[in-house]
């Protein structure tokens, strides 16, 4: 990703860089110390993805040089400063602003909501592939075949969209709850024909779905390595997510996103313990910290369901 920093102190503006750099979260596109400098030809030229903004500047605020941008900058912007007023913020996000993060810089918040920025580009990317390719077929086909032939939606679809809300995606865990899910909805199915289903102990789904994975001829001693890594590279994945959903509420509590997932997902005692590190800039612990895999799960096939209805 190329990014675009704006900000009068060029101490925010270096440190910004080092983080990006350092990182290696993609290249610095270019600098400016105020609004004043930036408009929508400047960032087509050096093809910025990201503009990162300061809210306050001396000559132009970041507000106002975000709807002089409107309709014309295709990239995300996120918005940068030590002023926490909830109009400001609020008129951020209506001009089309999703990322919000608060002076002074803390190097683990930027690098989690770049980070979440990226996939959001890259999410973007692969829909507008997609779309492009529909039109291609849409071109050699009635629209009657179009139609029929339109990609249904499934529960592994439903579940991406989740974890790529909540900043996942990309994470090596988040393949292996794609698999859960496919596999609770398969068990789901079989069992309602019996009028037996109940979800099944976390234990056992890590099991079945190592089976699924390696196949039946796979040894008791393969299938328990797998299961074990399959463990680990799951609960890492659901803490860089908590990480990823607390930041965004650290900002903002009625952030719609921190909303809508934070307390589904999580249980309360860590959200709040995970404000308390990020606000104090402590290191991030996954030892330290109560990752309940089992609720995480529950609810993602809960809600993976109800977007397919």
């Amino acid at each position: 990703m190329r990014y675009f920093i704006v900000d009068d102190d060029a101490g925010v503006r270096s440190m910004l860089i080092d983080i990006i750099e350092d990182e290696g979260l993609g290249e610095i596109a270019g600098e400016a110390e105020d609004g004043i400098h930036i408009h929508a030809d400047l960032l087509e030229m050096h093809k910025v993805d990201v503009l990162l903004i300061d809210l306050l500047m001396p000559q132009r605020d970041g507000i106002q040089t975000v709807r002089a941008l409107e309709g014309r900058f295709d990239g995300k912007v996120v918005m940068i400063s030590q002023i926490e007023s909830k109009n400001m913020i609020g008129e951020a996000y209506s001009l089309g602003v999703e990322y919000y993060v608060t002076k002074p810089i803390n190097r683990l918040e930027i690098m989690s909501v770049l980070r979440l920025v990226e996939e959001r580009l890259r999410m973007q990317q692969s829909i507008q592939d997609i779309q492009r390719t529909l039109q291609g077929l849409s071109r050699l086909q009635t629209s009657e075949r179009t139609a029929s032939h339109a990609p249904d939606k499934t529960i592994a679809t439903a579940g991406h969209f989740l974890l790529s809300e909540m900043g996942m995606i990309g994470e090596a865990g988040s393949r292996d709850l794609l698999d859960m899910l496919e596999y609770l909805e398969q068990l789901e199915t079989e069992d309602q024909k019996l009028s037996t289903y109940t979800l099944p102990s976390l234990k056992d789904i890590f099991h079945n779905v190592a089976i699924r994975k390696l196949g039946a001829d796979a040894s008791a001693a393969e299938i328990t390595k797998e299961v074990k890594a399959s463990e680990q590279r799951v609960r890492r994945a659901i803490f860089q997510t908590l990480s990823h959903v607390v930041s965004l509420g650290l900002t903002d509590y009625t952030h719609p996103k921190f909303e809508n997932y934070a307390s589904k997902f999580f249980d309360f005692t860590e959200i709040r313990k995970k404000m308390l590190e990020l606000q104090n800039n402590v290191e991030p612990s996954l030892s330290q910290t109560r990752i309940n895999t089992k609720k995480f799960v529950q609810v993602l096939y809960l809600e993976a369901k109800r977007l397919l209805h």
